[in-house]
């Protein structure tokens, strides 16, 4: 018997923050989601169903991140009052504290092993710190303006950082050596981290797209212009395969990466979707956004074989697939190389929950049939518009260029005018 491909559906939503949810995180034992606000608290949400969340206080500036131990024993948060808060994550949310930074704490993150810290900042640094006695251990100082983020590879060798400088960064721990520093955003990077394979790195950025590199060939591999707004955070499946984003145009968007295109768009926050996670298993995803509410979905694509993502095509609440807002993709050869010709279609999931509820919200499906005379016609449709998207990069390129040189233009003629006039002053 054949499984049947589900869309993601809303499984609960958590309202208790009083502000901008910035990060969340799963606990590893799946019974706890992390998160944290510019409310300045730390709330601890269990995912068993009429069981009472904890809130706890003690940041005193907005929180921005929050990131659980690989054990789950222990969470970490990290705050605009430059401080990181090492949480027990019980009923009386005890914690220890210590000055990170001189400036905002952006970014926590465990290694894997659970015994070192990675924090980033403001102060345009990277710090690693021991877990058991929060003891500094060194710096990381190459970027040269806000560090968003900070996240240790699987392995635990590496970190990856991005920065309001443009640049992601990519650290060796052992050497503490700047390995590499991928420099192709033309706005602030947000997020990045690391591909479960330990291979390639996926950023986020404010110019709307996302960029997945591979760290061992420097080379891109795939650049998604899905979005209409900054992308705030991103995250892999645990298998590898998919990728989801969150944006400020409100929208969640689910990416195959084998196939280097968009599965889904979810629509649901009212507002700016800060950040986002999948569960440690996969099954579950969570998000949260600026208007206060946590959602927590379920991933059901990861049930059906492949296969059946190109056999059925399905729309929610009865909608045809929005042709008008296909995803660009520009594709660069990679081990996430494309293994098909075929290609899904995206779908919508639109979720409308109650704004204080935490209730089951169940969303009907309806199974639209595509004739393949369709499915041809929007394949040549698509793949005009990457030759367009393709030819519109290079364009923007090449008038960049042009941009630097009049730039440097008028530089000189600036400074060849001030010399004649220092002549002249002279010579009078």
């Amino acid at each position: 018997m054949s499984c049947t491909l589900e869309d993601p559906t809303l499984e609960r939503n958590f309202k208790g923050h009083r502000d901008t949810i910035t990060s969340l995180d799963f606990n590893s034992n799946m019974k706890q989601i992390a998160t944290g606000s510019l409310d300045s608290c730390v709330m601890i949400w269990n995912v068993k169903p009429h069981t009472r969340s904890y809130r706890f206080v003690g940041h005193k500036d907005s929180v921005m991140c929050v990131h659980f131990s690989p054990s789950g024993q222990l969470l970490a948060s990290a705050s605009r009052d430059r401080t990181v808060r090492l949480w027990l994550p019980t009923v009386r949310g005890e914690s220890s504290v210590f000055k990170a930074h001189t400036g905002t704490v952006r970014s926590v993150n465990f290694c894997s092993d659970g015994q070192t810290l990675v924090t980033a900042s403001d102060d345009k640094t990277l710090k690693v710190w021991t877990v058991h006695r929060q003891k500094f251990l060194f710096s990381f100082n190459r970027h040269i303006n806000w560090v968003r983020c900070a996240k240790f590879s699987p392995d635990g060798r590496l970190i990856v950082s991005a920065s309001d400088d443009k640049t992601v960064k990519i650290w060796d721990k052992n050497s503490r050596e700047c390995v590499h520093s991928f420099c192709e955003h033309s706005g602030y990077v947000n997020y990045a981290d690391f591909h479960p394979s330990g291979t390639c790195i996926a950023a986020a950025c404010t110019d709307n797209t996302v960029k997945v590199w591979d760290i061992r060939t420097h080379k891109l591999l795939q650049h998604y212009q899905v979005h209409s707004g900054a992308v705030n955070c991103l995250s892999f499946h645990p298998a590898g395969n998919h990728l989801i984003t969150a944006s400020t145009d409100s929208t969640l968007k689910i990416l195959d990466l084998l196939e280097g295109r968009q599965l889904y768009t979810l629509h649901g926050h009212q507002g700016s979707a800060s950040c986002v996670a999948f569960s440690t298993t996969g099954d579950h995803f969570a998000s949260g956004g600026s208007d206060e509410q946590v959602m927590v979905w379920k991933t059901n694509f990861e049930a059906a074989g492949y296969g059946d993502v190109l056999k059925k095509q399905k729309t929610t609440n009865a909608q045809a697939p929005d042709v008008s807002h296909r995803p660009h993709v520009s594709h660069c050869s990679s081990s996430l190389s494309v293994q098909s010709s075929l290609r899904p279609e995206a779908r919508h999931v639109s979720a409308h929950p109650e704004p204080d509820q935490s209730d089951h919200s169940d969303q009907s499906v309806s199974d639209t049939p595509i004739s393949p005379t369709l499915t041809t016609t929007l394949q040549h449709i698509v793949g005009q518009l990457d030759v367009l998207t393709q030819t519109v990069a290079i364009l923007e390129q090449r008038l960049t260029l042009t941009e630097d040189k009049l730039k440097e233009c008028v530089e000189n003629q600036h400074k060849i005018s001030l010399q004649l006039q220092s002549r002249n002053q002279s010579d009078l």
